[in-house]
């Protein structure tokens, strides 16, 4: 029997579920309102994404004195690191209205078509997630991009005629978090292509003492830093667990939040001193103290945490790689010295041969 595969036994995984964490850089409800009042309006206002942010204001400024629409944008990063936000920034800049929607909101061309069709000269359309269209609707944006164009198709069959329907100048913004599945015609057709990095705690720290401000909370620079510094380099994880810290301060310390406060709250949301979470802390601590280590199949692992592996590999491991925490290798995960160290325990001397051969992969 291969031990890496599951068995019917353990198609569903009876430990505990890893919903709603705390450290998710998606978007939740919760998230979705606040942040709309703690979005900067203007690009001054945005911290970080420096190179970004520079670039993206000559080109601004550069379709504001010709009297143009803005070339079409595409921005990729990881998930609540401002690509909406930027979004909402450029047709502010613009003095244009802006229509936001979703790939997977759009999906036949028939959809684009009325989205396109009812846009007002110079507006901005936002569509996240722009690699999860349909390739029908893939196709119809090339024209629309490059010509302001789109042939409408009437009637079935060889009775079946195209209506070209002419487009007022738009730009589109593209925000996408896997830049590598968009079709290079489609990459192509944007003017200008920005990548979000991952935020330095220095930057997250401004975030937190602006997001503090907004929202009526005194915070002092220590505090701060521990928030930033639990963050995962994320804006939107850095605001929320603000709000977390900021509920266990009105309760327990009359609103002030220091050091030792968010150190204290975070505790209580089982979010360590670099970021990791339960699941996290799960994963790491079923690779050391059950297989020594590894290297371990992902299944393997998966079962041993009581997860789908499809939570343990797109969830999980991402941060913990990032972090240089764990190690995909072809044999299995592996766990790295700065592991051990990081949950306060001591690698074995020797491999545990006999545990690896019958659990790696």
């Amino acid at each position: 029997m291969n031990w890496d595969e599951t068995g019917p036994e353990t198609d569903e995984p009876t430990g505990p579920v890893f919903d709603d964490r705390l450290v998710d850089a998606d978007a939740d409800g919760e998230d979705t309102a606040v942040e709309a009042a703690l979005r900067p309006k203007d690009l001054e206002e945005f911290v970080g994404q420096e190179k970004v942010r520079e670039q993206l204001d000559l080109v601004l400024k550069a379709a504001r004195a010709r009297g143009a629409t803005a070339d079409h944008v595409l921005l990729s990063g990881a998930p609540g690191l401002g690509k909406t936000t930027l979004s909402m920034i450029i047709a502010a800049e613009m003095n244009a209205p802006i229509r936001i929607t979703s790939g997977p909101a759009i999906q036949h061309a028939g959809d684009l078509a009325a989205i396109l069709s009812s846009l007002q000269e110079g507006e901005v359309l936002f569509l996240d997630e722009i690699h999860r269209m349909s390739r029908p609707a893939e196709e119809m944006l090339y024209m629309a991009m490059e010509d302001f164009r789109v042939d409408v198709i009437v009637g079935k069959g060889p009775g079946a005629t195209a209506i070209p329907l002419e487009l007022p100048p738009f730009t589109l913004v593209g925000a996408t978090t896997r830049a590598g599945l968009l079709p290079p015609p489609l990459r192509d057709r944007f003017g200008f292509t920005g990548h979000m990095e991952f935020y330095a705690p220095a930057e997250l720290e401004r975030v937190v003492h602006r997001s503090a401000r907004l929202l009526d909370v005194g915070i002092d620079a220590d505090g701060a830093a521990e928030i930033a510094g639990r963050s995962r380099g994320t804006p939107r994880i850095a605001n929320r667990l603000l709000r977390r810290v900021r509920d266990y301060a009105q309760v327990k310390a009359e609103g002030a939040i220091d050091r030792e406060i968010a150190a204290a709250a975070l505790k209580v949301y089982e979010v360590d001193a670099r970021g990791l979470d339960r699941l996290d802390r799960a994963v790491l601590g079923a690779l050391l103290k059950l297989f020594g280590g590894g290297p371990v199949g992902l299944s393997t692992l998966a079962v041993a945490v009581g997860e789908e592996r499809e939570t343990v590999e797109e969830v999980a491991e991402p941060f913990l790689v990032r972090e240089g925490l764990l190690a995909r290798t072809p044999r299995g995960r592996v766990a790295t010295p700065a592991a051990w160290a990081h949950l306060g325990l001591v690698p074995p001397s020797h491999g545990v041969k006999g545990q690896q051969g019958l659990f790696g992969a």
